[in-house]
This record gives C-alpha cells, structure tokens and sequence, in this order.
C-alpha cells in the first residue's frame, strides 16, 4: 500500500512511517502542513493519506480540510484522520463518502488495530475510533427506537458504527458471528434501518440514525 503521511510533529511523522513501513508498506511523502499534503497527494496518487487534523499554517483544523479539498480534486481518495481529541464535525461531514476513519492517536499504540483500520479505509471502508462514535450518541437526543435497544445492543452498535464487520464485533465482544448477527438483525429493526451485508453502508445506516436523532 502506498501511503502520503501528514503531520507536523517530526517525532510521530517518522514513527508512523517507520510502524508502516515495517508492516510492509511504502511511504511515498512525508509532510509538515495541509499544503503539502494537497501536493503530495496530487503528485503521488497515493492508496491511502493519514494526516493530522491540526496543522500548520493555522493549527486548527488544516488537515481536515485538506482531505476536504483532496475529496474534490481526486474524489474516491482514501483518508483516515488522526486527532489529540474528538470532532464530529468533521468525521460526519467526511464518512458519508466513504474510504473515510478517524481514530484518536493514542490508537497507533494498538498496532495491530491500527494497520487493520488503515487496511480497511484503503478499501473502501470506514474505521471510527469508539471515542467518535461515543461522542457521535452523546450529542443525540434518543427517540423511542434508540431507548429499545439493551445494554449489549447498544455495544454492538457502536462496534458497527467503527467499521467493523460482524465478525470483528464477535472477536472483540468474545462471542460467536451467529449471535453478533442476531443482534445486529435485532438492532436494525427496531431502529427501522435496513440490514445490509456490506459494512460501509452499514455504518451510514447507523450514522444517519445517529445524525438524525438530534
């Protein structure tokens, strides 16, 4: 996978690259602002850009929207965001096109979650850190619907919401794909979503039940 790394702290710049490149990656650019990050994308076409959110020159919300302006000039282009703190804004805006994560930073300490999520942006997917998707439910008024959902229904989505297929959600829960899926189905039909098989679209199910709840 060939990968553009924007992020101003040359400390976490280098050790991405290194963590990516020892994963077999290539690291085609690497970029201190959200300008560059536009023109190394644009020279290097690469299968994924992870960049920071906050970057120079105004160190606010740079990077996002950079990968904002990326989206209309190579639409399609793979992105996943990293960030100190959570922002909604941004991470709705964004998912709704797909080849979309935004994960905390304290998340590159999980290797192994880490790779998986980029993995999974550069093919299309979706990967929200748990922090987004808590913020995304803090931030709704729930109807009805949402108030049916148990304890563990209500884990499960938020698994689903990050991207995960129904087998990852068994893994991490410790429980079998047969009873993810029972509750997922369970889920779907009370929130009158429709079930789908394909993981992207299940997140913008649960995203657009989400964003409309408020």
């Amino acid at each position: 996978m060939r990968i553009v790394i924007g992020e101003d702290s040359a400390v976490v710049r280098e050790g991405l690259a290194l963590l990516l490149m020892r994963a077999g990656h290539d690291v085609v650019a690497r970029v201190a602002d959200a300008p560059g990050v536009v023109a190394a994308v644009l020279e290097h076409e690469p299968d994924l850009l992870i960049t920071d959110v906050r970057m120079p020159p105004t160190m606010t919300d740079d990077g996002a929207r950079a990968a904002r302006e990326l989206r209309k000039l190579r639409p399609g282009q793979p992105v996943l965001l990293l960030s100190q703190h959570v922002e909604t804004t941004q991470s709705t805006e964004l998912v709704a096109t797909g080849a979309f994560g935004y994960l905390l930073k304290d998340r590159v300490l999980d290797l192994d979650d880490f790779l998986d999520a980029a993995r999974r942006v550069a093919a299309g997917g979706s990967a929200l850190d748990p922090a987004v998707v808590a913020a995304l439910v803090a931030v709704s008024h729930p109807e009805p619907s949402y108030a049916q959902l148990t304890d563990r229904e209500r884990e499960v989505l938020s698994l689903v919401a990050e991207g995960r297929s129904n087998a990852a959600v068994a893994g991490r829960l410790h429980t079998t794909e047969r009873t993810v899926e029972t509750h997922v189905r369970h889920i779907f039909v009370k929130l009158g979503l429709y079930d789908s098989t394909d993981d992207h679209r299940r997140v913008l199910a649960v995203l657009a039940y989400l964003g409309n709840s408020s």
